[in-house]
């Protein structure tokens, strides 16, 4: 290969002088050159060429602007069109690269337009609600277990106290119980939905969108709004306003409005139906003695505000922080709570608390996997960067002939541009089609009800933009680089991309392999993870249990009965009342004293409610003492306590102490292994089981194990509806309750597995390009090779060796940032699994096996081909 002059002196050259002189100047310079490498060497012919350069940078030679018809519409369009059509060309002849090309692009745009949508949907969660940034929570915060503890549990007072004393601050303030299940009926008519007693201005706060009736209907006592699709199935085609409904067996309201029904991506979707607040606080006697009473440590009650339109959220939370404070009673006032206002707009992505402070939430996998639609697309623009660089030899003589004939530089990379944008466009329509088609099962995998945004202009806008910027990244490298190619070299047959041509595509391979090792890695971290959580002990069988919630007392009074009943037709084992089903903790309670505990310190626990049978029906496992039993009457001021209620006392031989609890004196009757009711990624809390007076709104029951779960089911529905007629038979499967603690993070899990999939295909597809070009370009060497005695396993070698070079580059730089990245991610779990090296170690030989995989057979193809043909023009 000749040697080169210096490239900054010609870069120079070009940048100074006129076109017209350019060609000329440039080739005597060139051919100057070569001769003196031969008379005085390279390191002098390099001097020479500089100084010659510079010795013609004068007034005559330089470029000088010149008028032109450019300017003229018609010759515009003209030339744009002819753009197009070359481009079309372009893809036409060259099909299996335009179709590598469009495919890449087009899985590229896919999943960075469903990652588009999936953002669009978090970001504007709540948006419906037209206050939605005036719209917040009140939280309190306490100091408990040595910790600061963030909830949105507060009492009625706080409430009171805000609308007497900060008036100019809030518009609204909405006193709410919890959302639950309620039973309601109309004539045959008997469902379970899940709803709320709310104060009379929440229709307002919550922008509810009236369909009949009114919002004001709340002021009424014994009224009830209903959502459009609740009023369908209570009333079918009867007008339902001024109906009377019946809730629980024991509440009749009049319908007094219904509602559009709230979108998924909001945080009230479950809301089926509102209750006045103060048919709550009339109906039951604990909330109305802690209104009466002014109970400021009674912390059971929600309450959003809708803050007056000159307030900020922070400078209120300042004014209000320290209401409670001589208000509580002591063993609360030790906690030294707070108040404080948490805005809507960060419900859904800022969820996370840790001691005090709003550490984040779902905004952390907003950002995720707008990288990963970042990176996946930028994936794609590579395939379309390398095929294109890849087949610089082949367009060489197109670039000399354009610029042998007059073609600026400019309207060169223009060409290029336009063969990268049409391409881009084509992909993008492509995009939209399967967006459209697969939107439903995304919406599965994700958890949401998104639809295409047809009819929003900023969706074309952001759509049209962004693939404008994909033209223009995909083409950016080719059109400046092919466009540059001198057209005297080209001509003459001389070109050669140079040692150093490559280089870029070899980068550009290892950054693709890279991402996508670093996406798998993280997706089997991700899964090992979930695993690791549920395969955790749980000290309990939660196989053939049954949870049904009640909604009136009439299962209660013939809890013996029912359990009899079902017991004698072998439909179950056992069966048992609790405060809270076995797979949540519903209360919490402070004021308990022991032997050797610190007065000033503030501990609360989980208090369960259960009756005699809860051990025996869920399997406890206990490591000392014993079970509830009927036949200790002292059983009713016992307590059995979990091993980390135990330890967290500080207790040896617990069995037998004594713990009061506020007025009361209990004693620890039993201990039993810790039973997993909340998280399964944090740690179990310290849990206190007692026997409930008056019974519990969840039965648990055990099926038998020779009865089918549907026969069972059955069997129960029957036993249930004879005693409580006016109640429709729902339950849950606690295994089912117990899996879907899990659904946020497989939700994750499956999402960057289907976006690593995608990567991988994209980076596959660019292998393939690629090798498909090498073995075109080496098919005389192939042919050479294979005369002199080259095996096919020696020509394989040699094509792959390589692609897998790169690839285990990429392994080198993946493995270290996908462990320090998934490393941070794991430490957000309190209970987590480790990183394992066989993880890396499989994604690693799966990523090399991927990659011969996809090279092989066109280089089998290569070695396999008959030498004759491919020597026979030698």
């Amino acid at each position: 290969m000749p040697t080169q002059p210096p490239r900054f002196a010609d870069r120079f050259l070009e940048w100074f002088c006129a076109s017209h002189l350019l060609e000329e100047v440039q080739g005597d310079l060139y051919e100057r050159f070569q001769r003196d490498v031969k008379l005085f060497g390279e390191r002098s012919a390099r001097r020479q060429y500089l100084w010659s350069v510079l010795a013609f940078f004068r007034p005559f030679a330089l470029k000088k602007k010149t008028n032109n018809d450019y300017s003229n519409p018609l010759l515009q369009m003209n030339m744009i069109r002819n753009y197009f059509k070359i481009a079309f060309r372009n893809l036409l002849r060259y099909k299996g690269y335009s179709l590598i090309n469009i495919l890449g692009l087009t899985a590229g745009m896919t999943v960075a337009m469903l990652i588009g949508l999936w953002i669009y949907d978090e970001m504007t969660f709540d948006h419906y609600h037209e206050n939605h940034d005036r719209i917040a929570q009140v939280m309190q915060h306490r100091t408990m277990n040595g910790e600061i503890e963030s909830a949105v549990a507060v009492s009625i007072p706080v409430g009171e106290e805000l609308s007497k004393t900060y008036p100019a601050d809030f518009d609204d303030v909405v006193m709410s119980s919890w959302t639950t299940r309620y039973n309601l009926a109309f004539g045959d008519s008997k469902i379970t939905r899940q709803g709320n007693f709310m104060s009379p201005a929440a229709p307002d706060l919550l922008s509810l969108k009236m369909t009949a009736g009114t919002k004001s209907g709340l002021k009424e006592q014994n009224s009830i709004l209903l959502s459009t699709t609740l009023a369908k199935a209570l009333f079918g085609d009867l007008n339902p306003i001024d109906k009377i409904v019946k809730v629980n067996n024991k509440l009749d309201v009049k319908v007094t409005g219904i509602y559009e029904d709230l979108p998924y991506n909001t945080t009230f979707r479950d809301v089926r139906f509102i209750l006045p607040w103060d048919l709550l606080v009339s109906t039951s006697d604990w909330i109305r003695a802690a209104r009466d009473n002014h109970e400021w440590s009674n912390n059971s009650f929600r309450i959003f505000v809708k803050l007056s339109k000159n307030a900020d959220a922070e400078l209120v939370s300042e004014k209000i922080r320290y209401m409670k404070k001589g208000r509580t009673e002591a063993d609360e006032a030790l906690s030294n709570p707070e108040i404080s206002l948490h805005p809507m707009n960060r419900w859904h992505l800022y969820s996370e608390w840790k001691n005090g402070l709003n550490n984040g939430g779902r905004i952390q996998f907003v950002w995720l996997f707008g990288a990963i639609g970042v990176f996946v697309l930028i994936l794609a623009c590579i395939n379309f960067m390398n095929l294109s660089t890849a087949r610089s030899e082949k367009r060489a003589k197109e670039v000399g002939i354009r610029k042998a004939v007059g073609s600026l530089r400019e309207q060169l990379i223009t060409q290029f541009f336009t063969e990268s944008l049409l391409i881009s466009f084509i992909a993008f329509i492509l995009s939209l089609v399967i967006v459209w088609l697969s939107l439903s099962v995304f919406n599965d995998v994700a958890d949401k009800q998104m639809n295409m945004l047809w009819s929003n202009p900023y969706f074309w806008i952001a759509g049209l933009g962004f693939t404008f910027l994909t033209g223009l990244l995909a083409g950016s490298y080719p059109a400046f680089y092919l466009s540059s190619f001198q057209p005297l070299a080209t001509l003459k047959g001389t070109f050669k991309a140079g040692r150093f041509a490559a280089v870029p595509r070899k980068v550009l391979v290892v950054t693709q392999f890279t991402v996508s090792i670093v996406l798998i890695i993280g997706t089997a971290v991700v899964y090992k993870q979930i695993l690791f959580a549920k395969n955790r002990p749980i000290g309990y069988d939660r196989n053939g249990l049954v949870s049904v919630h009640l909604n009136t007392k009439d299962i209660h009074k013939h809890f013996e009965v029912v359990k009899d009943e079902l017991v004698k037709t072998g439909t179950i084992l056992d069966m048992a009342e609790s405060a809270s089903p076995a797979t949540d903790v519903f209360s919490n309670n402070i004021d308990f004293d022991w032997e050797g505990k610190d007065p000033a310190f503030q501990a609360d626990f989980a208090t369960i409610g259960v009756s005699h049978d809860f051990g025996n029906t869920v399997g406890w496992k206990f490591a000392d003492g014993r079970d509830f039993s009927k036949n200790f009457s002292t059983d009713s001021a016992g307590f059995v306590l979990n091993e980390t209620a135990v330890k967290f006392m500080g207790l040896k031989d617990p069995v037998g102490k004594t713990i009061r609890w506020e007025d009361r004196s209990f004693k620890v009757i039993g201990v039993i292994k810790d039973m997993l009711m909340s998280s399964p990624f944090e740690p179990v809390k310290q849990t206190i089981y007692f026997i409930a007076p008056r019974g519990g709104n969840f039965i648990t029951l055990r099926i038998h194990p020779h009865l089918s779960a549907d026969q069972a089911l059955k069997n129960m529905e029957a036993v249930f509806k004879k005693h409580d007629p006016s109640s429709p038979f729902t339950y849950d499967f606690v295994d089912d309750e117990y899996e879907f603690k899990f659904a946020a993070e497989e939700q994750i899990g499956k999402l960057a597995a289907f976006f690593s999939s995608l990567a991988i295909f994209i980076s596959c597809l660019g292998l393939f390009g690629l090798s498909s070009f090498v073995a075109e370009q080496r098919t005389k060497e192939i042919g050479v090779r294979k005369v002199l005695g080259a095996s096919v396993f020696n020509l394989w070698s040699l094509l792959s060796r390589d692609f897998v070079i790169l690839v285990f580059i990429s392994l080198c730089i993946a493995v270290p940032v996908s462990w320090y990245y998934m490393e941070e991610w794991l430490q957000r779990y309190i209970y987590r699994t480790s990183l394992s090296w066989w993880i890396f170690a499989l994604t690693g030989a799966g990523a090399l096996l991927i990659t011969l995989l996809t090279i092989s057979f066109q280089s089998i193809k290569a070695a396999m081909m008959n030498p004759v043909k491919s020597l026979k023009s030698e």
